[in-house]
């Protein structure tokens, strides 16, 4: 048996990247689905959400700074997923990545966590997707029961009575739909998430466009948070304090990075559809580079906007802002505008909506590379007679993900979804690294820049930041999330390894190989 830490060929992983016919994914996907593909994943209610918490708990004002901080850091990771993507164009993202670079126990690793970012994920947004639902129908006087919409482990009292939920029948609800769709194609349900990001992305233009004329110099003076600053409520009562070195001034932008970092999760998604993109050498790149730069700059522009239409100090305190910051920003400085209110709610539905796509996506894209690989069950990569999809792994994600949808608490999962993200960020980055020293002659159609062996300074940049932003996370977490991985172990030690193709010796590096290293779209998958 072969060592746990025995590489997959290149020339393997290259093989199957031209490989066409039955059995393989359908190469549909342009450079525009691809962006869109990645704003859908990035733009949810993060952006509604964490700017005002960043700016209330840390950042004041400068949460556009904070913005770009966050940014500067996940470009070095996107610039290593974008080499990966365009040399590897092949579904699984950062596990196929690591396969080939650092052996099959650490990409199995990096497969365990891929799990949190996008099926927890998918499960914990799609349980926040039935609350912001209930908001939206109760501005139209009505809401779904709570014992409908919650699962049997949440209590509250409502009008003196208190209500226990049963299931969440909404969450449930978008998981089975959206799954269903994915079972039909990949270019129909790209079409419905550009349909989605449109939407979404003109609520957040209209919100910049509107809100500009609403903004008052004084809300962005100082601009950073004053060490000695103080919040209190309309009581008189202090809510908030500012010590410690991330929770003002410069430190405080740092730590308002770290806050809004889960705003950009979402760009490596769109490295997961490279095996159905129709030319992968640019549109990878393109993809992930340009959701990113299309994100950041409208995330500067709203931070702007909403710290300038409202005071940072409004949003720390809980009985104004919390979640619903951004509407209440609206409502209370915006008169004439309560309906743009409504539109920010919608859009945070509409976004949700687009991530549990993409995330379910991801998740089923990963399972079909793991299992084609031997370490999961054959069943994840089989596809549909009819729409060339993985539907069973589509399938079995929806029972998986609905179940914990309709039935767990969405506060379980906590940062879990970034703890997966980031340590794929850091190995990513790695790999980058690595590859350039192991197979410094392969083909790069697209070269991540300053990362040469000699001085790998965005692969080192990239897995730093990302190694920082995770020994940041909370403790419990991290306990959490080392009991998950604990948990893989076992798993790969008595299925994974037992089972992997590699260790059995069946993978067959191919005799003749393509000189370009991607597929070049032909008349039968255009």
């Amino acid at each position: 048996m072969a060592s746990i830490f025995a590489k997959k060929p290149l020339a393997v992983l290259l093989g199957e990247a031209n490989s066409t016919g039955h059995g393989t994914l359908k190469r549909t996907l342009g450079a525009g689905n691809l962006v869109a593909l990645g704003v859908g994943a990035i733009i949810g209610a993060g952006l509604f959400v964490r700017t005002a918490a960043a700016s209330a708990q840390a950042a004041g004002p400068g949460v556009t700074l904070a913005f770009i901080l966050a940014a500067f850091g996940c470009v070095f990771a996107g610039l290593c997923y974008a080499e990966f993507a365009a040399m590897i164009p092949i579904a699984g993202s950062a596990y196929t990545y690591a396969y080939t670079t650092m052996g099959e126990f650490v990409a199995w690793v990096i497969g365990w966590a891929l799990i949190m970012e996008y099926a927890l994920g998918a499960a914990t947004v799609s349980i926040a997707w039935s609350e912001y639902l209930n908001k939206l129908l109760e501005v139209f006087g009505t809401s779904i029961p709570y014992n409908l919409s919650h699962s049997p482990f949440e209590h509250a009292i409502i009008n003196g009575v208190d209500q226990h939920g049963v299931v969440n029948l909404p969450a449930l609800f978008i998981i089975v739909m959206l799954s269903l769709l994915l079972v039909k194609g990949t270019q129909e349900s790209a079409m419905f998430n550009a349909v989605i990001v449109v939407l979404k992305v003109l609520i957040v233009v209209v919100f910049i466009a509107v809100g500009w004329q609403f903004i008052n110099p004084a809300n962005h003076t100082p601009y950073l948070i004053p060490a000695d600053a103080v919040v209190k409520n309309a009581a008189g009562e202090v809510v908030r304090t500012y010590e410690g070195f991330f929770k003002h001034g410069i430190g405080g932008i740092i730590g308002g990075a770290g806050i809004v970092f889960f705003a950009f999760i979402g760009f490596d998604a769109v490295s997961t559809a490279a095996q159905e993109a129709r030319n992968p050498k640019r549109d990878m790149p393109i993809g992930i580079l340009g959701s990113l730069a299309i994100c950041t700059v409208l995330y500067i522009l709203f931070g702007h906007v909403l710290t300038g239409v409202a005071s940072w100090r409004e949003f720390a305190d809980p009985a104004l802002g919390g979640e619903a910051s951004v509407a209440y920003a609206i409502r209370a400085h915006m008169p004439g505008y309560g309906w743009l209110a409504t539109g920010v709610t919608v859009g945070i539905l509409l976004g949700f909506t687009s991530v549990i796509l993409v995330m379910l996506m991801g998740q089923s894209r990963v399972f079909f590379s793991m299992a084609k690989d031997g370490l999961m069950p054959k069943a994840f990569s089989e596809l549909h007679p009819r729409f060339n999809t993985p539907y069973k792994s589509n399938l079995m994600l929806m029972v998986f993900v609905g179940l914990f949808a309709a039935f767990v608490p969405g506060s379980l999962a906590g940062d879990l979804t970034s703890f997966g993200t980031l340590l794929a960020f850091v190995l990513v980055s790695l790999g980058v690294w690595i590859m350039r020293k192991s197979d410094p002659n392969q083909p790069r159609p697209f070269r991540a820049p300053l990362s040469s062996p000699s001085f790998p300074l965005v692969p080192i940049m990239g897995a730093l930041v990302c190694t920082l932003l995770i020994v940041g996370l909370d403790s419990f977490t991290l306990q959490v999330a080392v009991g998950w991985m604990l948990l893989g172990f076992i798993v790969y030690f008595l299925y994974g390894q037992r089972n992997s193709m590699l260790q059995k010796g069946v993978v067959v590096v191919p005799s003749e190989m393509e000189e370009e290293a991607f597929i070049k779209p032909d008349k039968n998958n255009r």
